[in-house]
C-alpha cells in the first residue's frame, strides 16, 4: 500500500460496483479510510472485505441518497467513527426509466432526478460541515450525456440530472473555495459497468429513434469502452494534492467518443 491518502477519510457513494468500487479500492490502496454509502446490498459488504484484505479500513452505511435525513445521519456516523472527512466522491446514480418525454411518467422523472441530482446535493450539503476546517476534495460523477451527447434517446431525465450536476458542481466550487474545498466533475463516456441493471428501456422508445451510425466504431481512442480502473485513476488524481489548483472543472473521460 502506498501512502498518498494516509490519515485521509473518504466517502464514496455508489461504491458497491463499477466506477465507485474501483475508486474506493484505489483510494484505500493509497491509505484512505473509506466509507461506502449505498442502499444496502451485499456488494458493498464485498467491497469492504476487499479493502480490508488490502490492509485498509472501510465501513458500509445504508443510505438512500434521495433521503436527506439518511444522508445526514450517514455523515454523522462517519464523524463518530473517524472524526473527519477529506474526500467525497459523489458517484451514486441510476439511469432510470428510458422513455419518450410524452410517455415518461412524472414519478419516473422524479426518481431519476431525486437519486442523481438531489442525491448529489444532499451528499455535498451534509459533507461541508465536516470538511470546512481542513479543506478537501469533492468529485461528482456527471456524464457526457449531460453536456456533449444528446442522442441517447429516452434519457431526458438522466441527461437533465447530469447537466444539473455539472452546474451545481461549478456553483459549489466557487462557494467552497474559501474553505479550501475543491469541487470537480467527471464526465465518463461508455465505461464497462453494470449501471444497466437499474435501467428500464420502454418499448415506446422505438417511436423516437433516429439512426446514428459510425462505420468504424464509436470509440476512437481505444475502440472499446473504458474500464472503471481508468476512471478511478482520474478520481484519485482529483482527490490528491496533485490537482491542488484545479476546481470547478469538468473532465471528460471517454476516449474521444463524445467528440464524434
Amino acid at each position: 500500500m502506498s501512502n498518498r491518502f494516509t490519515n485521509k477519510v473518504a466517502i464514496v457513494t455508489g461504491g458497491s460496483s463499477g466506477i465507485g468500487r474501483a475508486s474506493a479500492l484505489a483510494l484505500a490502496t493509497e491509505g484512505a479510510k473509506v466509507c461506502l454509502m449505498d442502499i444496502k446490498e451485499e456488494n458493498a459488504e464485498k467491497v469492504k472485505e476487499e479493502i480490508e484484505a488490502l490492509g485498509g479500513q472501510a465501513m458500509v452505511i445504508d443510505v438512500d441518497l434521495s433521503d436527506s435525513q439518511r444522508v445526514q445521519q450517514g455523515m454523522k456516523e462517519v464523524e463518530n467513527k473517524w472524526g473527519k472527512l477529506d474526500i467525497v466522491f459523489a458517484n451514486g446514480g441510476i439511469n432510470g426509466v428510458l422513455a419518450p418525454i410524452e410517455d415518461l411518467s412524472p414519478e419516473d422523472w422524479d426518481k431519476t432526478i431525486h437519486t442523481n441530482l438531489k442525491g448529489t446535493f444532499h451528499t455535498i450539503k451534509y459533507a461541508i460541515p465536516l470538511m470546512k476546517e481542513n479543506g478537501g476534495s469533492v468529485i461528482i460523477t456527471s456524464s457526457v450525456n449531460g453536456n456533449r451527447v444528446f442522442s441517447n434517446f429516452g434519457m431526458s431525465a438522466y441527461s437533465t440530472s447530469k447537466a444539473g450536476q455539472m452546474a451545481f458542481g461549478k456553483m459549489a466550487a466557487l462557494e467552497l473555495a474559501q474553505y479550501q474545498i475543491r469541487v470537480n466533475i467527471i464526465c465518463p463516456g461508455a465505461i464497462e459497468t453494470n449501471i444497466g441493471k437499474n435501467t428500464e428501456k420502454t418499448p415506446e422508445l422505438k417511436k423516437i429513434n433516429i439512426p446514428v451510425e459510425y462505420p468504424e466504431g464509436d470509440k476512437p481512442l481505444e475502440h472499446k469502452p473504458g474500464k472503471p480502473e481508468q476512471v478511478a485513476d482520474l478520481v484519485t488524481f482529483l482527490a490528491s494534492d496533485d490537482s491542488s489548483h484545479i476546481t470547478g472543472t469538468e473532465m471528460f473521460i471517454d476516449g474521444a467518443e463524445s467528440l464524434l
